[in-house]
Parts: structure tokens; sequence; C-alpha cells
């Protein structure tokens, strides 16, 4: 018997931003003037500025670019799941709020390949995660640049392959999982010296791509098995991403142009009975109005199939009234099924509206909280304290349930926004 299933929608960009801040709009560059949003963002860029004193900061804060792509999701309900970063290789990931409660085992895994992998200005993050019963691994990879040095591409890839692990044994390896995206500046340039840059912006310029993606070096050895094989990729119909001279969308000849910033996938299809997944990509395309860098953004959009009867266990609050401001407060939360709490597990306090899993106000393990008798044959009731000091400022809040374990971390589940207030205090003696 056929599973039921339904898509999800993720939206890819990658771009190497040459070590500059935001300056242009980024909307144009997310879709989001579209009528419809995707269920994930997933945001991987390459060289943004990671001089040592920027690198101590990030790891207390979001960079900028993180940032600016965090003000304009927030106001359109995602939240952003996680970021890795290595030096100026960076990956986020954004989700839509109403799915939150459905991912588990999240875990983010860096690679290094610069300088034989002693140093991180090469190599790929990576953010992987379970949704609705299936598993995805996002990658953003930075891999060695120059025409001449295809072969130290090729042992980039197959470095991040052997090294890149997680701690989920059933997808311990990239290719383990159900789903792969991976994203980046791979830095492949054209092959044949015959080809001069002039000789690239005519044959661009008069459309005849095709000529030109015959000497893809990505193309060549994904075809040959030395790297990359395991991946597709659609048509690119878009002219090269690189070089570009710095505020313009004209070529710098200084370096022959070609097509470094790509975006593949792979779909391991026939893995659970009953059903076949797949992901179709709906568009996958350039962006030449953006024009800080040497680098023109690539986006990507794809619907992929996700398992519409698959039960997660969950985490339910009990309805919260109200909190008070220097007085202890709890919450009472069921968990689900045969669900019983873990040693790592902890309920967050946020503000209602939070744009991150960071943006925790303070938390407590449940292992302090104070047990009431279960109430139903199937599940258990728990009620948790928060100190008097958990709650510094009036407004509305809301409470989440994270199960951290292993190095992956789950979200089981969200209360109903709440108020919390000072108690107003009686003048009468």
């Amino acid at each position: 018997m056929a599973e039921e299933t339904k898509a999800l929608r993720i939206y890819f960009v990658t771009w190497n931003v040459a070590t500059k801040y935001p300056e242009q709009d980024l909307h144009q560059l997310l879709g989001i003037s579209n009528s419809t949003f995707p269920d994930f963002y997933v945001i991987g860029l390459q060289e943004v500025k990671a001089q040592p004193q920027n690198m101590v900061m990030g790891m207390f804060t979001d960079d900028p670019w993180t940032k600016a792509f965090r003000e304009i999701l927030k106001d359109h309900a995602y939240v952003k799941v996680r970021t890795q970063r290595l030096q100026g290789l960076i990956l986020n990931v954004f989700c839509k709020t109403q799915h939150l409660t459905h991912l588990r085992f999240i875990e983010a895994q860096l690679t290094r390949t610069g300088f034989g992998g002693m140093w991180g200005n090469k190599g790929a993050v990576s953010v992987r995660l379970n949704i609705y019963g299936v598993s995805i691994c996002f990658v953003n990879s930075h891999l060695t640049p120059h025409d001449h040095l295809l072969a130290e591409r090729v042992a980039d890839y197959n470095t991040i392959l052997k090294e890149h692990t997680f701690t989920t044994p059933d997808t311990a390896s990239i290719f383990y999982h159900d789903y792969v995206f991976w994203i980046g500046d791979l830095n492949f340039r054209l092959n044949g010296e015959d080809l001069t840059a002039e000789d690239i912006d005519i044959l661009v310029k008069k459309n005849q791509l095709d000529l030109l993606l015959d000497r893809d070096q990505l193309k060549v050895v994904m075809h040959s098995g030395e790297a990359f094989s395991e991946l597709v990729e659609s048509n690119i119909t878009f002219p090269p991403t690189y070089k570009y001279e710095f505020a313009s969308q004209q070529f710098d000849f200084k370096r022959r142009p070609s097509w470094t910033d790509r975006i593949l996938y792979k779909v391991n299809s026939e893995v659970y009975e009953g059903i076949k997944l797949k992901a179709d990509q709906t568009f996958y395309k350039s962006h030449p109005s953006y024009v800080q860098s040497d680098h023109k953004p690539v986006t990507g959009e794809f619907d992929i199939k996700v398992r519409l009867n698959y039960q997660d266990q969950n985490v339910t609050f009990q309805p919260v009234a109200e909190w008070f401001i220097d007085e202890e407060n709890c919450v009472s939360y069921k968990l689900s099924g045969s669900l019983g709490p873990e040693s790592g597990d902890w309920i967050g306090l946020f503000k209602h509206g939070f744009s991150s899993l960071d943006d925790y106000e303070v938390y407590e393990y449940v292992g302090r909280g104070r047990a009431a008798p279960p109430t139903e044959s199937d599940s258990l009731t728990d009620r948790i304290y928060f100190s008097d000091s958990a709650l510094q400022s009036p407004g509305m809040y809301q409470l989440v349930y994270v199960r951290q374990s292993g190095g992956t971390v789950g979200i089981l589940g969200v209360s109903s926004p709440f108020p919390g207030y000072r108690r107003l205090r009686s003048n009468i003696t």
C-alpha cells in the first residue's frame, strides 16, 4: 500500500560575498515578492569577512549577513534553526515556525581542507536534520581556486566525504541521507587554455552557453566519476557567475569567466516501503543585479517528498494564563505516547516571535521539574518551575521543549504565547 506523501519546498542561496558587508536589498534574492513562501531557506555564503576580532565576536553574535537575512525572514514567520561557520564559510538554515516541532536530530559539522586540512580558509560546513520521517543533509563548501588546480578540487571533495561524519548512526556519512543538497563556490573552471576571457565573453553574449559548458570542469569530473558523480545538477541557463568587476555586470578579464557557484543534489529514492522519494527543482538561476561582489549569487528551489503519515512523538504544553516578574513561575507539559524525559532535555523561555533557536532568555533542565501523577495511561504529565529571576521584563513569551542528545538537537514542543508582567500590589495595609 502506498504511503501518503506531501511536499516541502526548500529555497537555496549560494553566494561568495568577497568579504563585503550587506549593502544591497536582499528581498529579491530571497524571492520575497512571491505570493508563496518556501518551508525552508538554506543560505550558503563564502568569503564572509573573518578577521580575528570578527571570529571572536561571532562566537556570541550573528555575522552581519546572517543578521540581514534574519531581519527579513522574521517578518515572514521564519526561525533560524542553525548556523554553522568555518572562518568565512557560513551555512544558515531557516524554517517556517509551523514545522519547528517536527525537527529532529539537528546536527552541524565542518571539515577543513585548506593547507592540507590545517586551515579553514577552504572546506565545508553542513547542517543535517530529520523532518516528517526523512533525513536531509545540507552542505556548503568552498574549494581550491584557480584554473590549473583541478586535482586539488577533486581532492577537497574526497576529503570532505571521508572526514565529514555525523553522530546519528543511520546517517553517519553525507550520502547516507535521504536527501543531500550540496551548494557553494566549488571553484571549477573551464578547460582549454585556447579559450581566453574575451572568447568566453563573446560566446556568453551570443548565448552559446553549451559550447562553454562542454568544457566545464565540474561536469567533466562528474562524468568521469572523479568527484560529485553521486549528485546531479539541473541545466544551467545563466551566464558564468565569476569573475565580475565590482559594482558591475561586466566580466573582469583578469580571470576567465566560469560557473564557480553551483547547486547540486542527490535523492536516495527507494529507502522506504510504499513511497518513492523525489526532488523536483522549480528553478535554477543567477542574479546579475547584485554587484557588490565579483561573484553573482545563485538560487534554486526544490519540492521534496516527505512522509505525511509519519508520527512524531511530541510534547504538549498546558495553556499558560500568565507569568509574573520577580516570582517563581511554572508550566505543565505532557509527553506523548512512550516518549519519556532524557537527561539532556531542557525548556527554554523565548520572547514571542523569536527568530532564532539561540535566542532563549533562560532555560531549565527538565530533571529539575517536580513531576505530577500521570493523567492518562499513555502519557505523562510533568511540571517545571522557573526561578523568580527568569522573567525580567513585560511582554509576550513562549516556551520551547528541546531534546539535546549526543550532539544533536530536536524541537519537541512549542507553547502558545502568554503574557508576562509585574503583579500589581495593593497599597492597602
